[in-house]
């Protein structure tokens, strides 16, 4: 089948912009429109380094790790090239087109060999001039530049692939009578949707069709043997679904659509094991509750977001409304973590949080997936803040300061003893943490009808265009997390061509949407040097977007001040775990207590009061700079009694002075070992 990879599509395209990571700019029921990785470009002061980090040092060092653990071996074995034994599991093909899906994001963003990519800039101090120069890596780092080998990998997946499309390394040399016999368990369509989401990005960003082609070869195999409506079909571990919808929103093959909806349809009749694990246990349609293996449900309930942008689905849409719900009044950790449970890496009852959580970082990346969805489907501000907390806090503690060790599980409290790691033997998580810092960008801007909406406070540039076709250009200098002023200049473009606001128009009248967090106490809003109506700014706070609608003029700014004040966070009261006790929280950032800023005192001996007044102070030479929290707190004397002893209603606890400080939680476990915790007990 040949299908154009950049078909037409709505006003709303960016300049030279072909590159969203959800492509909803020809979603009927999609009120946002994303602008894509290759439209903006990163200067910030925390971002832009560890989004470099991610190119020189993440990417490449997975591309070794591909190498070194036999993943790459797998498809030279499958094409004929090599022999001996298959080597990991049975889905590390996911691996592979994971870290190519990756490589293909940070050549979106700019990042060929030899240049920095547009994510290169910023550093500790925010001063692009003291950004050391990039030199093309293998020269200096001895890796791999991400993309430089990308045609021939490509390559050998197609040598790989059968010529009825068929493609798994697993299968395809010794187990073919095998094939599609363990739709519960072997990850087939799993591995094939990791493949489709790689092809879609590197389609967008390079053009070429060479994966695109080998995906749908694939994707043709599973429509013949699981046709719609005939025969049905679904796996064990959802993927295939989402990427289904992108491939369709690629190519405008309305079969990809129709597909992606039978496999979500196929659920609960039986294809499976009928079990709640695998939301197997209904139709998908009916199922009221967040249940099951935690990224297992979010990539599948984020597919049917997916089929409701393009359908309008009104069951679909009263489903996942269902399910964020629950998710998010129910079963979502203070840090935006989910899967409570180290049993099947899976959801608990509601407020089952406790605080040795598993949290799989993958989890909390298929939270961003779902809450994006939503986002562009509603434009309702609680699914950005879902995404900016589960960002900072459930996926950025995945990845250790060096960018090249990761977590699994992101527990809140811990005795010393988990450590990141370079590799798993089910290695899920490193590339899809690599995945979506190279598609970050891409999830900072949106369009609508109405104007331009910041979804990510990301210093730097973005070109994109209005849906009238007017192009427009944001500069952003963001202070964020660790201060709370954000400028946003304007420039409209007089669209004569070139870039996005390269030439300044006379002005063009649109609402610029702002993020008004839900951590943001208080706010000062000035626009062109005036500061804005109070009900505006009382609107802002309501609906979580400030909405500032006027005739722009280049070089107007918004500039945003936010309060950073240290805030203690409460949980539910039938959240047991934490009765009695806060977690503390400053702008976008949830805080925890090391042991290793705690000499002479014990951290689970560590006491608040709740009325304490904290001291903020940026530590530029602590965990890669971080603003640390300090306070006079205390801690209970060690208590040698029993373990159990008669309640006595006038026992008094001994306490001593102590100094308390608190750091960033992603910045956790990047010293040496020793316990944490992210909820502190109060004094009776």
């Amino acid at each position: 089948m040949t299908a154009n990879p950049h078909p037409p599509v709505a006003a709303t395209t960016g300049v030279a912009d072909t590159t969203p990571v959800v492509d909803t700019r020809q979603s009927p029921h999609a009120r946002l429109r994303p602008v894509g990785v290759g439209a903006v470009r990163v200067d910030d002061a925390f971002w832009g380094p560890r989004l470099e980090r991610n190119r020189t040092e993440t990417v490449p060092a997975q591309q070794e790790l591909c190498e070194s653990t036999g993943a790459l071996e797998n498809f030279r074995r499958a094409a004929g090239l090599t022999g001996g034994p298959f080597h990991g599991r049975y889905y590390s093909d996911s691996d592979v087109y994971k870290w190519v899906e990756a490589a293909a994001w940070i050549l979106a963003a700019g990042g060929r060999e030899g240049e920095p990519s547009n994510a290169s800039r910023g550093d500790s101090g925010g001063d692009p001039q003291n950004v050391p120069t990039d030199e093309p890596l293998g020269e200096s780092g001895d890796r791999p530049e991400p993309g430089k080998d990308l045609d021939e990998l490509i390559a050998l997946f197609a040598a790989a692939q059968d010529d009825d499309g068929y493609l798994n390394t697993y299968f395809s040399a010794d187990r073919t009578a095998e094939r599609w016999t363990d739709l519960v368990v072997k990850h087939e369509m799993y591995c094939l949707g990791h493949l489709t989401q790689a092809a879609v990005a590197h389609v967008r960003a390079t053009g070429k069709r060479t994966l695109l082609d080998v995906a749908i070869r694939a994707c043709e195999h599973v429509f013949a043997r699981f046709t719609p409506d005939e025969v049905p079909g679904t796996c064990g571990h959802p993927c295939l679904e989402m990427a289904l919808v992108e491939l369709y929103r690629t190519t405008r093959e309305p079969k990809w659509l129709r597909l992606a909806t039978w496999q979500l349809d196929s659920r609960g009749r039986g294809v499976l094991d009928s079990g709640e694990y695998l939301l197997d246990h209904a139709p998908l349609r009916e199922q009221d509750t967040v249940t099951g293996h935690a990224v297992r449900a979010l990539y599948l309930y984020a597919a049917a977001a997916d089929v409701l942008l393009e359908t309008g689905d009104p069951e679909l849409r009263a489903a996942v409304d269902r399910w964020w719900a629950d998710l998010a009044g129910h079963k979502t950790a203070v840090t935006g973590g989910v899967g409570a449970r180290w049993d099947g890496e899976a959801f608990g009852a509601a407020y089952e949080l406790p605080d040795r959580a598993y949290n799989e970082t993958c989890a909390a990346i298929a939270v961003i997936f779902f809450a994006w969805r939503l986002l562009l489907l509603t434009g309702d501000a609680r699914y950005r803040d879902a995404i900016e907390t589960a960002l900072y806090n459930g996926v950025l503690p995945g990845l250790a300061l060096s960018g090249t060790e990761f977590f699994y599980q992101n527990p809140l409290a811990d005795s010393g003893r988990h450590r990141r790691q370079p590799w798993f033997a089910c290695a899920c998580c490193p590339p899809n943490i690599a995945r979506l810092l190279a598609s970050l960008p891409g999830y900072a801007y949106t369009t609508s009808e109405e104007g331009v909406w910041v979804q990510l406070y990301l210093g730097g540039e973005v070109d994109l265009r209005l849906s009238d076709g007017t192009p427009v250009r944001l500069d952003v200098t963001s202070a964020l997390p660790w201060q709370g002023r954000v400028d946003i200049t304007v420039t409209p473009g007089d669209g004569g061509g070139g870039d996005a606001g390269r030439e300044s128009g006379p002005g063009a009248e649109f609402t610029l949407f702002v993020p008004v967090p839900g951590w943001a106490g208080s706010a000062a809003v000035h626009v062109a040097g005036e500061p804005v109506d109070a009900a505006l700014l009382e609107a802002g706070r309501e609906t979580g977007y400030l909405a500032v609608r006027r005739v722009w003029s280049p070089g107007d700014t918004v500039r945003i001040e936010f309060d950073l004040s240290t805030r203690l966070v409460a949980a539910h009261p039938r959240v047991a775990s934490a009765h009695g006790r806060v977690a503390i929280s400053r702008g976008p950032l949830v805080y925890c207590v090391e042991q290793a800023d705690h000499e002479g005192v014990a951290v689970e001996d560590l006491r608040l009061t709740g009325a304490e007044s904290w001291t903020p102070a940026y530590a530029g030479d602590l965990l890669g700079g971080v603003v640390t929290l300090t306070v006079p707190a205390v801690a209970v004397e060690p208590d040698q009694g029993p373990l159990y002893r008669a309640y006595d209603p006038d026992r008094t606890v001994a306490t001593r002075p102590v100094q308390l400080t608190a750091i960033p939680y992603y910045a956790w476990a990047n010293r040496e070992p020793g316990p944490m915790r992210v909820f502190l007990p109060l004094l009776p």
